[in-house]
This record gives C-alpha cells, structure tokens and sequence, in this order.
C-alpha cells in the first residue's frame, strides 16, 4: 500500500491497459520531487499488485511508460526531499500536461 496517494483516489484511477484506445486519456495524480525536475503523471494504475503504474513521465527526458509507487517512495532529490503528491492537481487530459508543462 502506498503512502504517496490515499485509497480513495487509488481506486478512481483506471486498471492497466483500461486506457489504452484513447488518444487523449485522463491524468489523475501527479508526484513530483520539489527539489528537481521530476514530475509523475498517473492515468492507470494496477488493481492487481496495487503499486504499477503507467502514465506521463517529466524528467530528463518526458514521455509515457511504467512506474511503481515503491520505487517513487524511496526517491529522493538532491537536497533529500522525498516524492510528493500535488495536493492542487485536478485530473487533466495528457495533452493539456503535454503543452502547458505543468
């Protein structure tokens, strides 16, 4: 279970593979490092080992892919802040997130 994002938002995110025929799917979460660059995107998550995600990737680099809840816990920044979730976000389509950059 996830200290990132309570069970009630956890269980209006979609299943994996749920969205895979939108072109224009639904952000719902996004984790973000407050002292770097790094931001998460999260449009499904999966019901069977509760920590898999897929979605919108900001970093180095930005693009979609997979992601765990228990990988993103133990991250850390550069000045040791750990990953946090944008209380503020309200789920956005991926290609608003694309152009604006949130």
């Amino acid at each position: 279970m996830s200290n990132l994002i309570p069970q009630t938002l956890l269980s209006d995110i979609p299943d994996l593979y749920a969205t895979e025929d939108l072109k224009d799917p639904l952000c719902y979460v996004k984790l973000f490092t407050p002292d770097s660059n790094w931001s998460w995107y999260i449009i499904e998550f999966s019901k069977a080992d509760r920590d898999t995600c897929y979605g919108y990737v900001q970093g180095l680099e930005s693009e979609l892919g997979y992601f765990t809840l228990s990988e993103l816990e133990s991250l850390h920044g550069a000045l040791g802040l750990g990953v946090e979730r944008d209380l503020y976000f309200t789920p956005t389509v991926l290609s608003t997130i694309k152009e604006h950059s949130y």
